[in-house]
């Protein structure tokens, strides 16, 4: 059992850091999506590849370590592993970009997208570009190092939830292999 857990742990490492290149990859395609419709929309579909990914990497797990069988626990266990590693590599990117790179950009573009919105005078749009003011002001006061809790918050939570599908789907039991008592 030891050795499956530190294989266990190991595999989640690897495959955490494959993840989380690709979720720095990823958000590459955030700032520059707030100028070009179409690289926001490829970060969106990029976004939902990830479950596929943490299922194709769920896969190889279990046939290469577990021999073709996992439980839904040790599935779960494995993803959230996972996760946690690709969250905790993206965090550190996250952080360079929002205190080094950063310097206001998206706040910025997006006070400018709804200052346009403000001068078309939409009808019943008030209120709902006050509230987007209200947030927009609320952001703008966190340090670099809140917006990255945050976010790291968020992705651990979700990736524990997406973990639970993820887990439904990639288990499999051990076949038994029929009594022939000859």
């Amino acid at each position: 059992m030891t050795e499956n857990k530190s294989s266990m742990q190991q595999y989640a490492m690897i495959f955490g850091t494959y993840m989380g290149l690709f979720w720095i990859l990823k958000f590459i395609l955030v700032p520059l999506g707030l100028t070009s419709p179409f690289l926001l929309l490829l970060f969106i579909c990029l976004t939902i590849c990830v479950p596929f990914m943490g299922y194709y990497y769920t896969k190889l797990y279990r046939n290469r370590v577990c021999d073709g069988s996992i439980t839904f626990f040790h599935a779960w266990l494995f993803n959230v592993f996972m996760y946690v590693c690709a969250s905790l590599l993206t965090s550190a990117a996250h952080y360079v970009y929002f205190a080094f790179i950063d310097q206001g950009y998206i706040l910025n573009t997006c006070r400018e997208m709804l200052a346009t919105l403000n001068r078309e005078e939409l009808p019943g749009m008030e209120e709902y570009l006050r509230q987007m003011k209200e947030n927009l002001d609320m952001v703008s006061s966190l340090t670099p190092t809140d917006i990255v809790l945050k976010m790291l918050g968020s992705n651990i939570y979700y990736c524990t939830l997406l973990s639970i599908p993820t887990a439904l789907v990639a288990m499999r039991r051990k076949k038994e292999t029929p009594y022939n008592p000859q």
